[in-house]
């Protein structure tokens, strides 16, 4: 990727972010949903860390509620790093056959 394709892609995605006061806009973000891509649009979030949007409002996020984020996301992460530790295996065996047929 070439630095200035870079920097547009910095730029664009500073006008995407608006703040608004403790609450911050953004426009449009690409998210993947069940393995496809998906559009979000007017997405409001809170620029105050421990705050969440409910109904409209700025919440603070309950501890309990913290915790099994933070649990879920440890868990998560030992998933994602499982998975894909299979897959290079995988991966490694294809390239291994492949090069023993010549190819």
């Amino acid at each position: 990727m070439s630095i200035i394709s870079q920097v547009v892609k910095e730029i664009i995605a500073e006008a995407n972010v608006q703040r608004m006061g403790r609450k911050k806009l953004i426009r449009a973000r690409v998210r993947t949903v069940k393995g496809k891509p998906v559009v979000q649009r007017r997405k409001v979030f809170s620029a105050v860390k421990g705050y969440t949007i409910r109904g409209g409002r700025l919440v603070r996020i309950p501890p309990r509620e913290r915790l099994k984020r933070k649990l879920a996301a440890r868990r998560a992460k030992l998933k994602r790093k499982a998975k894909l530790a299979r897959a290079l295996i995988k991966r490694r065996r294809s390239l291994r056959r492949r090069k023993s047929l010549g190819l």
